[in-house]
């Protein structure tokens, strides 16, 4: 990431391919929480470095003067993929929120972030937009199935 801090904590990465092009995909999973500090917020804390990378973060994503609204985690994440995209000498990033909860709690959070970068956000679909230097990113909202939030006392 530019500037000072610590590296993305995606939940999953993982690297596709086979008869698709190399993608490099991050995945977020929520059940209930949320998406963490707004960029307002996240700015507050104050440690040094943090406007020097939300500004380059912002570059890879060809946002300009983001909402400080915005949740910042968002940002950070699909950053993430992209700048694997390029370490992975492919041309394709994807950022997939994966959610459990049946009520689509902070779907607007990421309706708003997607709308900054100009893809449309829509549950259970993505949406692929074209980064400045020519990265294809799909920004996509996936509804986890409700069984998997049950515990299984077998296991």
């Amino acid at each position: 990431m530019p500037g000072r801090g610590s590296a993305s904590q995606c939940d999953v990465f993982a690297l596709l391919g086979g008869a698709s092009p190399l993608t490099a995909v991050s995945i977020e999973a929520k059940v209930r929480e949320s998406f963490g500090p707004t960029i307002r917020d996240w700015l507050d804390l104050g440690a040094e470095g943090r406007h020097v990378r939300l500004k380059g973060i912002c570059e890879i994503l060809g946002v300009r003067d983001p909402d400080p609204n915005l949740r910042y985690q968002l940002f950070h994440r699909t950053a993430a993929a992209v700048l694997e995209a390029r370490r992975f000498q492919t041309h394709h990033a994807a950022m997939i929120v994966h959610s459990f909860a049946q009520d689509h709690m902070n779907f607007d959070d990421f309706a708003a972030f997607c709308q900054a970068t100009g893809a449309r956000a829509q549950i259970d679909q993505s949406d692929q937009i074209t980064l400045p230097g020519g990265i294809t990113l799909r920004l996509g909202w996936a509804t986890g199935d409700p069984r998997f939030l049950a515990v299984d006392e077998k296991v």
